[in-house]
């Protein structure tokens, strides 16, 4: 599985690629903000906002790096999503440069996921 694109550090992975990691045990960190991730996500994902909409705008979240430290591993596999790929690749970039290993990025984000038909999971089917 070759990448599609990657920026300087960061490498980003078709959507058919990421679920194929993700199938195999790779976690998949949704930065996307609580709110999508309520209205849909995939199953076993692990949720930590990169961004919030604020009034004044996106905002980065200033814990970011720590929350997500609290449920990965610097040596975990990870396949990292949000709406369409942009946030993604962000927080990708900021987990490489702190020290994870394995991250990739998915192009094309939740969209492309639910576009080809994969299994998604509402916060409200969990309750």
């Amino acid at each position: 599985m070759a990448p599609i694109r990657s920026s300087e550090s960061a490498v980003t992975v078709d959507v058919h690629a990421a679920k194929g990691f993700v199938d195999s045990g790779h976690k998949y960190l949704d930065v996307r903000t609580v709110e999508e991730f309520k209205k849909g996500h995939p199953w076993n994902a692990l949720n930590v906002p990169y961004v919030f909409f604020t009034p004044q705008g996106r905002e980065k979240n200033p814990e970011f790096l720590e929350q997500v430290s609290l449920i990965c591993d610097k040596h975990d596999h990870i396949v990292v999503g949000c709406q369409s790929g942009v946030r993604s690749l962000q927080a990708t970039e900021e987990l490489l440069k702190a020290g994870f290993k394995h991250v990739k990025n998915m192009g094309g984000g939740y969209v492309a996921w639910v576009e080809n038909g994969f299994l998604v999971k509402a916060l409200q089917e969990e309750l």
